[in-house]
């Protein structure tokens, strides 16, 4: 089973979740876990896999560790507020271990794990305007800013940007994501979508295009 423990983390762009595998017999004794977990840290993620599907669950915990920022951040720029990104991306490492043993080993755990995302995402993104709140540290005003009003400006303005993606097209939507935000090759991008690599830059030169108007229609 799945046990989340709810934690406070300074950074900004992190989730405040903790998920660990537990095996039907309990849970292992904390020290023993973090004594095991220490010991898988240097493993690759092919031996964690292995490592898993043999039984020992806590090595899923270092999959999860090295993956749940980046899948976090995935999800908060599809729902643009950090409750919901944190329950999405808690559900995809759950349905990433559920699935494990239909991992397939052609492409990587991060690629695979973005693509569980994107699933995930789009399933539960509907129709309703989220609350976009920053992702980066911008409650905190930077006191050495030559111009606070110019701060301000551009925190709108990156507002004004996440509101225009999400009436994207679902693919160009996804695409502009992965390949902005996220900073994956368009090679990559295709493995997570199952598509060719000139569909997904034929998507990403219609998503820039289309965002372009949606920003320039606001201005009128």
């Amino acid at each position: 089973m799945f046990s989340r423990v709810n934690e406070f983390w300074a950074e900004s762009a992190r989730p405040g979740w903790k998920l660990t595998v537990a095996g039907t017999s309990g849970r292992i004794d904390a020290d023993s876990r973090q004594r095991s977990i220490a010991a898988l840290a240097s493993l690759s993620e092919t031996e964690l896999v292995d490592a898993c599907l043999a039984g020992r669950r806590e090595a899923f915990d270092v999959i999860v560790e090295r993956h749940r920022r980046s899948v976090y951040q995935l999800c908060y720029r599809f729902v643009g507020n950090h409750e919901d990104a944190s329950d999405l991306s808690q559900d995809v490492f759950v349905r990433a271990y559920r699935g494990l043993k239909n991992f397939k080993r052609q492409s990587s755990i991060g690629t695979w794990l973005y693509r569980i995302g994107v699933n995930v995402c789009l399933n539960r993104v509907t129709a309703k305007t989220p609350l976009l709140e920053p992702i980066e540290p911008e409650r905190h005003p930077d006191e050495g800013a030559a111009d606070p009003m110019q701060s301000l400006v551009q925190s709108e303005q990156a507002a004004r940007v996440r509101a225009a993606i999400r009436r994207l097209p679902r693919k160009q939507r996804t695409t502009l994501i992965l390949r902005v935000y996220h900073e994956l090759p368009h090679e990559e991008i295709a493995r997570i979508l199952g598509s060719s690599v000139g569909a997904v830059k034929a998507n990403f030169f219609h998503a820039l295009g289309n965002l372009k108007r949606l920003l320039q229609s606001e201005e009128c």
